[in-house]
Formats: structure tokens, sequence, C-alpha cells
């Protein structure tokens, strides 16, 4: 209520003074356009006065010339020429705004005039005004200011037709007027050049006769097309028009018509001039009004500043204390991640070590034979891939498993997926795969891709109870530093999307958190989509989900670009064997400090026709091999050993990959496989030049590798 009040006073202590001064403004606005129009009017009065005089002055000049002339034909007035001209001086001498008294014949030459004796050889036969009077124009009669070809000077001339005896064209009489004569009593009238007014001679058509004050370079006040000009085409007598002057200056303009004569006088007040007092009128009030109202804002402001402070304070001690129920409860499933990632990432290598051990053993009872036996054997074997399945799960959610990282194209990898995912989807939900041309190639694990689009798909089916569509896209992608995504560069697109009920926002957001499900109890373990998201992180990726109530759900993993295979890695891969005639065992060197792993590999290396060497750490391997390379150096002699096959985790103060770094610094190389349960330091393994397999390995692609180092040493020693 407090901040209310003080929020409803300031806004009065604001409104009611500006509302106040915005009316005082507009109220003197309107008084000084009014006050000003009204000047213009008084002004435009006397003006229009003072014309006339002088037009009717001319007009009678005109009517005394005709007379003075009358009944003389043009060799009449030659004759009598010099006492013509002495009248004509004397008659118009005695007006200041008169500058020459002229008559001119029918064909427009001049006969006499108050200015020369003799008359010079002139003619006006072209021009508009003499035209005009002989064709009786009304307008003409008032000629546009010029340069008077009798006068010498800027004049604009009023002239009257001389008719003969019998009526027609004789000539014109021509009275030429000063413009300067009516700029000096208009800079009178209005007080010099410093007055707000201007004061103007116009000619009905809007040709400018007298302006006063007539700035360099400013055209006359009447311009093409503006309200003034409008008003002296509708032929109206008198009023008050508001436009723009050639300066861009707004002005308010009187104008009153000159008695019968074609001619205007207009009188204007420059805008800019009421506006410069209103400004300064509207200075004083507000100086004036807000004064003491910044006063009262100023101890309003202060007042909502302190209760600002308080709420602040009281906020601040809120979000702290928010703030550490979060941190503790982000430590806490920080722990609880931990703890469970620890425990599964031992639970799994411990379990590796057991499908190992009998992983080995099957192998050797294949070998050594036995009969009756295949059967149990195969069931055996079908188990440890369940098993090695289970582990591989586990560790990706815990974010331990070694990934086995090989290039597909995903537009020929993927609709093989079909025969998989519609066994996952189940027969009510009908399965669509929209796979774009030109997809690029990606590097991943294959079979955690694959078990990422089975856990998607086993959600999917969940959520569609009574049957759907299942929609797998796959399209290219490419993010920069402006679009705002946490990743950047080219990525493989693969959406799957389906038509189910959607997630709430609540459990959307705890999608990929492990565990979590909303699954009955025995339904769900919540490994599916952390298992998604893991393998997607761990491939240099990312996954995202978008759902919402009735609107189906959108699974999207973004896997990074990867270059196509060259052909001659293909090749290498392939098992192209180099032409030995004879391959001898090697000589390895077994690092393994479980005894049950190392036994039944040691028996299974054996029976493939090795000679092994077995120790259980790798300090003592380093021993043992640090004296045979000493020796070596010593005595040119070859190392004791072909091969290190060695665990990475292990006691002691080595580990697999200090061996293997170690080792590679000897001047004689000695070639180094890994053996891992799960990947905790899987990245430096992949910085250092040897091969990685996952336990439980693949005899077969042991023995291939195996069959490819036998070659290499027999290229390269080919008389062994």
């Amino acid at each position: 209520m407090r901040r209310l009040t003080l929020i409803a006073l300031l806004i009065a202590a604001v409104v009611l003074p500006c509302i106040y001064v915005a009316t005082m403004a507009w109220s003197d606005l309107k008084a000084r356009e009014s006050d000003a129009t009204d000047v213009t009017l008084r002004t435009v009065r006397v003006a229009e006065e003072h014309a006339l005089k002088v037009f009717d002055m001319n007009e009678a000049l005109d009517a005394r010339v005709v007379d003075l002339v009358n009944g003389l034909d043009d060799a009449g007035i030659r004759d009598r020429e010099e006492d013509i001209h002495e009248k004509l001086r004397t008659m118009g001498g005695g007006y200041p705004q008169v500058a020459a008294v002229s008559i001119f014949n029918r064909t427009g030459e001049l006969l006499v005039s108050s200015r020369f004796f003799p008359a010079p050889a002139v003619s006006i036969a072209g021009r508009e005004d003499f035209t005009g009077v002989r064709d009786n124009k009304v307008l003409e009669h008032v000629s546009k200011v010029m340069i008077g070809h009798v006068a010498g000077e800027m004049v604009f001339n009023t002239g009257v037709a001389r008719h003969d005896t019998s009526g027609a064209f004789a000539g014109v009489v021509s009275v030429a007027l000063r413009p300067n004569y009516f700029n000096a009593f208009y800079r009178e009238l209005l007080g010099g050049e410093d007055a707000p007014m201007t004061l103007g001679l116009t000619r009905a058509d809007g040709a400018a006769l007298a302006q006063y004050p007539q700035r360099p370079r400013e055209p006359a006040l009447a311009q093409p097309r503006t309200p003034f000009t409008d008003a002296l085409a509708e032929g109206r007598r008198a009023g008050v028009v508001k436009m723009r002057g050639a300066d861009g200056d707004g002005v308010i303009l009187a104008f009153r018509r000159i008695g019968s004569y074609p001619v205007y006088v207009s009188c204007g007040y420059r805008t800019s001039a009421i506006w410069a007092g209103w400004y300064r009128h509207l200075s004083l009030l507000i100086l004036s009004m807000f004064t003491p109202s910044i006063v009262l804002w100023g101890v309003i402001w202060l007042s909502l500043k302190r209760l600002s402070a308080e709420e602040e304070a009281w906020e601040r001690w809120q979000a702290e204390a928010s703030m550490r129920r979060s941190i503790e409860s982000a430590y806490r499933q920080s722990r609880k991640m931990e703890a469970l990632g620890n425990l599964v990432g031992s639970v799994a290598h411990d379990f590796n070590n057991l499908l190992m051990i009998v992983s080995t053993n099957v192998q050797i009872a294949r070998r050594r034979g036995a009969p009756g036996l295949d059967r149990e054997l195969s069931a055996i074997e079908r188990a440890l891939k369940s098993g090695q399945s289970l582990t591989r799960q586990l560790l990706g959610v815990a974010r331990k498993q070694p990934l086995r990282n090989e290039t597909i194209a995903v537009e020929h990898w993927l609709p093989g997926c079909r025969e998989l995912l519609t066994a996952s989807l189940g027969a009510k939900v009908a399965l669509v795969v929209d796979v774009n041309a030109g997809v690029w190639p990606t590097r991943v694990d294959v079979a955690e891709l694959e078990l990422a689009l089975i856990n998607v798909a086993v959600n999917a089916r969940d959520a569609m109870p009574g049957g759907g569509r299942f929609t797998v896209r796959a399209g290219n992608v490419a993010f920069r530093h402006d679009d705002g995504f946490p990743l950047t560069g080219d990525f493989v697109q693969i959406s799957l999307e389906d038509t189910g009920i959607g997630m709430p926002p609540e459990v959307l957001a705890r999608a990929f958190e492990p565990l979590f499900t909303t699954k009955p109890k025995g339904m769900g373990t919540g490994l599916g989509l952390p298992q998604v998201f893991a393998f997607c992180e761990r491939s240099g990726g990312l996954a995202a989900i978008d759902s919402a109530i009735g609107a189906g759900t959108s699974v999207r993993l973004y896997l990074p670009r990867a270059e196509a295979v060259p052909q001659i890695a293909r090749a290498a891969e392939s098992g192209t064997q180099h032409p030995a005639a004879v391959r001898q065992g090697l000589r390895i060197l077994l690092v393994e400090d479980n005894e049950e792993v190392s036994a039944g590999t040691e028996a299974l290396l054996q029976m493939m026709g090795h000679e092994i060497t077995c120790v259980f750490n790798a300090d003592a391997a380093m021993r043992l091999l640090g004296e045979a390379h000493a020796k070596t150096l010593r005595t040119g002699a070859s190392l004791p050993f072909d091969l290190v096959i060695s665990d990475i985790h292990m006691p002691g103060a080595m580990n697999g990959i200090d061996l293997a770094e170690a080792l590679l610094a000897f001047e004689t190389k000695l070639p180094v496989i890994l053996v891992t349960g799960y990947a905790e330091e899987l990245e430096r393994a992949r910085h250092v030049d040897v091969r990685v397999l996952s336990k439980p390995f693949d005899i077969a692609l042991l023995d291939k590798i195996l069959q490819t180092i036998q070659d290499t040493l027999s290229s390269a020693h080919p008389a062994a």
C-alpha cells in the first residue's frame, strides 16, 4: 500500500502539471496565432488603401495624357513632341512612384516620353502589356516587373489604350511605376527588416510586383501552387491562408484585392516568430510550474528508493536461501550421480572381467573340440552377447563405455534398420523412414547408435498404446556461432518423432535424468533416454527432445559430420595379408592383474600358436622391458618380445596407457595392444599410437590383429 500510494502521488505530481502546462501552452499558441492574424489583417488594409490611391492616381494620369493627345495622329504627336514631352515631364515629375510616362503608336513604337527628348527609337510591340492593352485584356493592363525600355530601371507598367477619331486602336499610354517606392513604404509600415512580417504587391496571376523584405536569392513570396496562388486563381478578393514561404518557414498570409485592378496586396506573419515567442513563454511557464514539482518528485523518489532497498534486501535474502537450497540439492544430486557412476563402472568392469573369463574359456573349448557340446556353447555365447550388451548400456549411462567408432553412410545405413525398429515398435505402430539424399557420413559406434534408436522406439511404442506413427528422418544441419546453439559445425540430424500422448513440462525437464521413469514398477529402468544423451554427447554431438501433451514427442540426435573413409584405409581393414609363406607364432608379453583373465587369455593365445609371458602389473612389465631394451642397446640383440598386450587399469604406479607411452619412446618400436573394460582414460588412449580392445573382446578380431602384426614382422625380416 505504501508503494501504491507513493506511485499514485508521483503519477499525479507528474501528470497534473504536465496537463496544466500542455493546456496553457496550447491556449497561448492559439492566442498568438490569432493575434498574428489580426495584425496581418490590419496591416494589409493599410497597404491596400495606399496601393489603391497610387493606382487611382495612375488611372487619372493616364486619362489626362489621353486627353492631351486626343485628336492627334502619330504625325501630329511627332510634330508637337517637344511640347508634349514638357507636359508629360511636368505631370509625372510630381509623383515619386512614377519613373516615366510614355506614348506608343499602334505598332508599339515610342512617340514621346517624359524621360527623353527627342524620343529614342524604342519598340514594345512584343511586350505582353502592349499586346494585352491592345487586345483589351484586363490582366496585362499591369505588367510584370522588368527593366523598362524608356525608364532604364526596374519598373512595372500600367497602360491604357488610345483610339483615333474612328474609334480604332491608335496606341498605348504607359506609366512606369517604381517597385522600390512600394518597398520603401512597406519598410516604414513594418518598422524595418527585424519585423516578423512581410508585405507584397502581387498581380492576379501570382507575379510579384513588390515585396519587403526581399532576401538575396529568395524568389517572390507568391510561389507556384501555394494556397495563396490557389486563392488568386479562384478570384477571391480577400482572405487569410497558411502556407510555407520560399525559405521553408511557415507564414500566416492575409491578402486583399486593390479595387478593380488585377493586383493584390498581401501581408505575411512568419510562424517562426510566433513559435519563438511561444517557446520563451513556455520556458517561463515550465520553470515556474515544475520547480516545486521537481522537489516533490525528489521526495517521492527517495521514499520509493528506500522502499525498494528494503524490498531488494528481502528478495536477496530469499534468493540466497533458495540458492543455498538449490546448491545443496544439486550437490547431493551430483554426489548421487557420481556414486552411481562409480558403482556402475566398478560393477560393470568386474562383470566384464567375468565375461572375459567365460569368453576365453568358451573359445578354448571350441578350439580343443567338444563333441556334443556345440548347442551348450552356443547358448553360452548368446548369453555372453546379452551380458556384453547390458554392461555396454550401464557403462554408457555412466560414461565409462569405450566407443568403437566407425564411419557410416547414414542414407544407406538407416533404411537397413527398418526391421530392427519394426520389431521394437510392434504391429500397432506404423514406421516411416525419410532420409534426404546426400546426407553426410558420420563416425559413431554403430552398436550404441542402434541401441539409441531402439530405446527411443520402445519409449514411442509405450506412448502409443492404441497405435500411431513413428517417423525417422535424417538430414544435414550446420550450426554457426550466431545461431545460439551449444554446438558449432556440420552435423547429421536424425529425428525420431512419434504421435503419442506427449510429456508434461515437469516430465520433459527430467527426461534425460538417469533412473528417472514414469513407467510402472518393473516396466522401465530409466536408462533408455540417458543412454541416448550420453551416446550423442560422447560422440561429439548432442541430443535434444521436444514434447507437449497431445502433440507427441520428437527426439533429435545431432552427430558430427565425418569425411568418407579412404579406399586405402578400407583395404587395410579388410584383412589383406602379406604373402608370407609361413607365419610363426609371436612372442607376447601379457600384462593382466586378474589371474583368471590372464590364465584364460594365455591358454587361448598359446592354442593360437603364440609364446606367452605373463606379468601382473605395468610396473613389473616396465622393469622387464627396460632391462631388455638396455641389453639390446649394449649388444645389438633384438627384444625378447614381438608384442605387448596390456590391461589399462591395474594396481601400481603405472597403468596400461603409461606403459604404452613409455614403450613408444624406445628406439626399437614394440607394438602394443591395450585392453579396457571402460573408458575413463579412453580419450588419452586415442592419442597414443596403439590399438585398443574392449572387454570382452572378439577373439576373431584379436586373431586378425595378430596376423597383421605377424605379416608386418615377416615383411621387415624376410630371412626370419
